[in-house]
């Protein structure tokens, strides 16, 4: 029981980290800055919906995806764990990751963005990008059946957490400030790095184990 406290403690703070909803918050507010309140919300109910449908499908269907595509779990490990490392290391040194939705961002809101956006760029690729669904796939696809219940049922509750920053996010950015922000944002990104080492290091361990017998 402690052990799966502990598993679910890990999938959903790397989510958190990787998706990382308060640092998102403001993208949010700039894409969605000239509609009314009720479309504000049905934006972000529309992008958390979707960006929590597409990671169902790769935690659910990983290990088929891996057979489909000869795929080994420990290349996923390695290979999701430097690209979940660099983006947690570019947060860290405070640059940008979200520059193409940034430019996105600006045109959207001259057009008075629709819901059109609540898919691109909300959902895919600020919410389920490419990181977190590596993150998906390795947590999912670590073990049996409830490894992938975990992993949806944690992306669920980030989903959920994240829908409501997103509505009362205008009271939060102005509380906190650009500052306490930035703080937080990097408190991310050093999380997220270690998670990519860890995945990383656990991937090239198990490499070695398979390949040399």
């Amino acid at each position: 029981m402690k052990d799966l406290i502990i598993h679910i403690i890990t999938v959903f703070m790397g989510f958190f980290a990787i998706m990382n909803p308060i640092a998102n918050t403001p993208i949010f507010l700039g894409l969605t800055g000239d509609e009314d309140r009720a479309t504000t919300k049905l934006i972000a109910f529309r992008a958390v919906t979707i960006a929590f449908v597409l990671i169902s499908i790769f935690a659910i269907s990983g290990k088929l995806i891996f057979e489909l595509f000869g795929i080994t779990l420990y290349a996923l490990r390695i290979t999701g764990g430097i690209l979940v490392f660099f983006i947690g290391f570019n947060m860290l040194q405070g640059s940008n990751t979200h520059k193409s939705e940034k430019s996105v961002l600006n045109s959207a809101a001259q057009q008075n963005a629709s819901l059109g956006i609540a898919v691109s760029p909300l959902a895919m690729p600020i919410l389920a990008g490419p990181g977190t669904i590596a993150t998906a796939m390795n947590f999912a696809a670590a073990g049996g059946l409830m490894q992938v219940i975990v992993t949806i049922i944690s992306f669920a509750i980030l989903c959920t957490i994240t829908y409501f920053l997103f509505i009362s996010g205008e009271r939060m950015v102005k509380a906190l400030g650009p500052s306490i922000l930035s703080v937080i944002s990097k408190m991310m990104g050093l999380i997220l790095a270690v998670i990519g080492m860890q995945m990383l290091i656990e991937g090239i361990h198990q490499a070695i184990t398979i390949l040399s017998h």
